[in-house]
């Protein structure tokens, strides 16, 4: 009987065992004789399964169709490789279950309830075989428009179906296209931001590192569209997997025609190359990332010139995250309109998210624009563990803010959480149980954001730091109502003042507990002299 096993070797899974199950059980097939049912299996080490908490993770692929296992521990690889090594002649490929390992239903809402279009792949080809890439289809859509599109149309097509910029600001990707594109000169740049930092973010490094052809695809097809012969994707170095992947899949698409010079037999060329960042969050912001690709310090500069006017070496550049390069090929294998009837009217096509903190099952999934975060966080994930309530969820990282459960029903949309006081930002959501101070989640993100600070406007390098000092004297129980008041203050000013995103974001998490968990703070303010709070000795 064949089936196909695939093990899951992402950054997680790794951890946890996957790649050292995966060489075990290629030793056990490999030794298999021609009538032992392991003869019979094709090994397929591939990337993020989904639901990262049940990891390590394997798939099994038969005539009786997909079961996916859970649980694994690295002591009990061998015990699964020795396991399938010693299955009888007359043995059952299909009911087989590795020891060692829970069943997880793949009927339940976490994978029923997705729709995977960026994800498509993730998890089912091997992410170092352009043949398998191949066979499921990318690069089709670069091939067709080179043959039957022209760089106008395919703008149009992606202005249409409401496609947003994924890494946070969600500017519409159309429009930014339009503008590299009629930005004058020969020579323009396309740059893929896979600089992502943010705390409890790993949906990018998902698609690095399981299907990096489905990135490579949608930035080639950018550069035909805007006129650019030269691309760079910027990776930090805390991504060993994902680089890796990068430099293979680079390498190959090289070696078929699909980078380079004459792609697919046209006269288009585009010459793609990888830049590794130390890993600073600032560089997650345009102007420093493009400093750091052309061997400077990352620090942000003043805007305009945009990008789009004067970026990497002072050509017009198009910045793009991850996410919004790997939607195009599904956005144009589906056409503009159908791909904007999957999302709101506002924000068209799907999310991918990473679920950590406090739920029950955590991990990577891709939902529709306009899904309730409560489908997301209690339908989905399960809710907390141990069936305590949820007090919030954070969205969008150091830059984003906490919703409170109150609201969860908000749909994840641009507009509906920024009127909440936080941001979709690049997919990163953190779930809080009851138990969580909301004043030590805003010291926690504020922690990041001053050690994060390229320091080099005074609201940020100073603020963040008093902001953080503040956060901490209110969690010692030694603040004042003066010192929450001038908390809030001192919020407004480094939103209002500071040079770039990192320290115009920062106090989010701040207000937004502010906000919604004022009583957190309330809770923790030293009794006032004479007040009915003091305490007699």
């Amino acid at each position: 009987m064949s089936a196909t096993l695939r093990v899951c070797t992402a950054a997680g899974c790794a951890g946890c065992g996957g790649s050292a199950l995966r060489e075990q059980l290629a030793a056990a097939i490999a030794a298999a004789g021609p009538d032992d049912p392991a003869s019979g299996l094709t090994l397929k080490g591939v990337g993020c399964l989904g639901p990262c908490s049940e990891g390590a993770l394997l798939e099994l692929e038969s005539a009786s169709g997909r079961r996916l296992f859970g649980g694994l521990t690295p002591g009990g690889v061998e015990a699964v490789a020795v396991s399938l090594a010693t299955l009888g002649p007359d043995a059952d490929l299909g009911s087989w279950t590795p020891p060692g390992t829970r069943p997880i239903d793949l009927e339940q809402p976490f994978f029923r309830l997705q729709r995977r279009l960026v994800l498509e792949h993730c998890g089912r080809i091997d992410p170092e075989s352009i043949a398998e890439a191949l066979a499921a289809g990318t690069y089709g859509q670069l091939r067709r428009v080179l043959q039957q599109d022209s760089p106008e149309a395919v703008i149009e097509q992606v202005r249409r179906s409401g496609l947003r910029g994924r890494g946070g600001g969600g500017y519409p990707t159309g429009l930014k296209w339009a503008t590299v594109a009629r930005m004058p000169g020969r020579e323009k740049v396309v740059v893929c931001n896979a600089d992502e930092g943010d705390p409890g973010a790993f949906m990018d490094r998902s698609v690095l590192e399981g299907d990096p052809h489905r990135l490579l695809e949608g930035m080639a097809i950018a550069a035909w569209a805007v006129g650019a012969s030269r691309g760079f994707i910027y990776v930090r170095a805390e991504y060993p997997l994902a680089i890796a992947h990068l430099r293979t899949a680079i390498a190959q698409a090289e070696d078929h025609g699909l980078l380079g010079a004459a792609i697919a037999g046209s006269a288009f060329s585009f010459q793609l190359e990888l830049r590794v960042g130390a890993g600073a969050f600032v560089c997650g912001e345009e102007t420093a990332l493009i400093h750091s690709i052309e061997g400077r310090r990352g620090v942000p500069r003043p805007r305009p010139p945009y990008p789009a006017e004067v970026g990497v070496f002072g050509l017009p550049t198009l910045i793009n995250n991850v996410e919004t390069f790997a939607n195009i090929p599904p956005l144009l294998a589906l056409g503009a309109e159908a791909y904007a009837a999957i999302g709101t009217a506002h924000s068209g096509g799907t999310k991918v998210f990473s679920l950590t903190g406090d739920v029950r099952l955590a991990g990577v999934l891709e939902v529709p624009m306009g899904t309730p975060i409560a489908t997301i966080v209690e339908t989905m994930g399960g809710g907390a563990p141990g069936g305590r309530a949820i007090k919030a969820v954070q969205t969008g990282g150091p830059s984003g803010g906490c919703v409170p459960a109150d609201r969860l029903a908000t749909p994840v949309d641009y507009e509906s959480l920024q009127e909440l006081g936080s941001i979709m930002g690049s997919g990163g959501m953190v779930v809080m149980d009851d138990t969580t101070s909301m004043v030590d989640v805003a010291c926690f993100f504020m922690a990041f954001c001053r050690e994060e600070s390229c320091g080099k406007c005074i609201p940020c390098r100073a603020g963040t730091v008093q902001l953080h000092a503040l956060l901490q004297k209110h969690l010692a129980g030694e603040a004042s109502a003066v010192d929450l008041a001038q908390l809030e203050s001192l919020c407004h000013m480094v939103k209002d003042t500071s040079l770039c995103g990192l320290g115009q974001s920062a106090p989010k998490p701040v207000l937004s507990t502010l906000r919604h968990f004022r009583g957190d703070y309330l809770a923790l303010l030293r009794p006032e002299p004479g007040s009915s709070q003091e305490v007699a000795p």
